[in-house]
């Protein structure tokens, strides 16, 4: 790893080139997914890469770290041609890919990941004390309390994050590659990763930075490449570019209303009607009434208990108190099915590892809850396809091949299917948790739009998410949490994020406070 240190863009392009791909073309079949894309990753700089989802992206840093090969173009190291067979012979040429998927085994501790394939030994035995003292001080530098010798499957995702760049950066990387590495982070922990990469870009390492969320485009890369269709549309100074612009860039055109229109919400015209429930060591005695044809949001830090409750309310988890009324009738729910013969359907924030069944194509994807519609002991193949020919219009899922694998669409795509797939149920209330993680801002727009033709047409939305914008945005109301209980129903003026901080953090709000109109 070299000692100099290059900031931001050198205008005269004298920055080392540590690592180049000149006019890439990959094909996957038929299917060529890019076109010429030349790249250049410089010592010393955040080089990010922009565009929809779809746009090739994941294609061309795969190229680039050895997992797929271009179908044509070259790459160099340190202006040396060079071929990478597989991501063994990359990572051993110091290029490292942290995956948007994360990549570690669950079975095997923190420390056992970290260094796997690359054992600390003592003579012919392993050296567990040597390992677990690297691991620590590696997860020491990212903040991240969590014990070496915990298992990957008890952690949260956000742990296994941190996991997966303490695994990177005791690779020693000279280019670095991250895809879309804050998607599971709280704002702490992008804090601290934003830290660690400004150490490494001081160190001399070439970081390429894919994410989907312009602020940090802006607030941590020095140039800027964006991705449209496959093909290289500019590389930029960040300095340069505004944000609207590389939305413009991303998209080719203007987003002109980010989110819907919103009309006013009837007070008394309630859909479903939530009291004291409990979730044992998670939420307690949380109340709230849900308005026909409104989006309520659910704010709130991580670990405030947001995804318990609404798991509680559809059966996911046990209550050990409370009950549920829709229409002002009580309902009893403990099941999923229980709750889809209530109206009530949930979108998963984990769509790859519980909302779709990846290995299997669009089909059976879409009509998995809803198999009574299509027959009992035969299903009617013809019914299914004219679902899925009217979901993939309406929802404007984009695949090349709908029998392709769902686990090969893009994550914009993939969360259409989703939403196309919970909504063959027909609800009247759809609980949405993040709705929109992963996903570029182009398609974020469609997914806003589609949920504000729910709430036109009757009906009502409960909205999860972690982005300020978004819950502001989409949101009538939002109700706040904080350590497990609703600290407050924030509405007319009070709906802004001083208010929602003020009651996350529990500063304002009264605890375990039920608010009914």
């Amino acid at each position: 790893m070299t000692d100099a240190a290059v900031h931001a863009v050198n205008p005269d392009q004298q920055a080392r080139v540590r690592l180049s791909g000149r006019e890439i073309c990959k094909s996957f079949g038929p299917a060529q997914v890019l076109f010429d894309v030349s790249i250049d990753l410089h010592a010393g700089e955040v080089h990010a890469l922009l565009g929809e989802n779809g746009a090739g992206k994941s294609t061309l840093v795969k190229i680039l770290s050895g997992y797929h090969q271009p179908t044509s173009g070259a790459l160099s190291l340190d202006q040396t041609a060079v071929t990478f067979e597989d991501s063994e012979v990359a990572e051993n040429h110091g290029v490292i890919l942290i995956h948007q998927e994360l990549n570690l085994a669950e079975q095997l501790t923190v420390e056992e990941n970290i260094f796997l394939g690359r054992e600390i030994k003592r003579g012919w035995f392993l050296d567990k004390a040597a390992m677990r003292a690297e691991a620590k001080k590696l997860l020491d530098q990212l903040q991240c309390d969590v014990d070496p010798r915990t298992r990957i499957k008890d952690l949260a995702v956000s742990d296994r994050q941190m996991v997966e760049i303490a695994k990177a950066l005791s690779k020693n990387a000279d280019i670095l590659i991250l895809d879309e590495p804050t998607a599971v982070l709280t704002g702490r922990e992008v804090d601290i990763l934003f830290d660690q990469i400004r150490r490494l870009r001081e160190q001399g390492v070439a970081i390429l930075y894919i994410s989907h969320k312009l602020d940090e485009i802006k607030a941590i890369a020095d140039r800027v490449t964006v991705l449209r269709d496959g093909r290289l549309i500019t590389t930029e100074p960040v300095a340069d570019v505004e944000k609207d612009d590389m939305a413009r860039l991303m998209v080719g055109r203007d987003i002109k209303q980010m989110f819907p229109d919103r009309a006013p919400v009837e007070a008394h015209d309630v859909a479903m009607s939530v009291r004291n429930v409990s979730v044992d060591g998670q939420v307690r005695d949380a109340s709230f009434d849900l308005r026909r044809g409104e989006v309520l949001g659910f704010a709130g830090i991580v670990g405030a208990g947001r995804t318990a409750l609404m798991e509680a309310i559809i059966g996911l988890r046990d209550r050990s108190s409370g009950e549920i009324e829709r229409n002002g009738e009580p309902v009893s729910i403990h099941s999923l099915q229980d709750a889809k013969k209530c109206g009530i359907a949930y979108l998963t924030k984990d769509r790859k590892g519980s909302g779709l069944l990846l290995n299997m194509d669009m089909r059976p994807n879409l009509t998995l809850l809803a198999l009574e519609k299509f027959g009992t002991v035969i299903l009617n193949r013809k019914a299914e396809e004219a679902a899925l020919a009217n979901a993939i219009e309406a929802f404007d899922i984009r695949a090349a091949d709908p029998k392709a694998k769902v686990g090969d669409f893009s994550g914009g795509n993939q969360q259409k299917l989703l939403l196309a797939k919970v909504m063959e149920t027909d609800p009247e209330v759809v609980i949405i948790d993040e709705p929109t993680r992963g996903i570029d801002i182009g398609t974020k727009s469609q997914i806003y739009h589609f949920i504000g033709d729910l709430t036109k047409r009757g009906k009502s939305v409960i909205l999860l998410s972690s982005e300020m914008p978004e819950m502001l945005g989409l949101s009538d109301r939002i109700a706040v949490m904080a350590a497990g209980r609703i600290t407050g129903i924030l509405e007319g003026n009070d709906r802004n994020e001083h208010e929602i901080m003020r009651h996350a953090t529990g500063i304002s709000g009264k605890q375990g406070v039920s608010v009914h109109e």
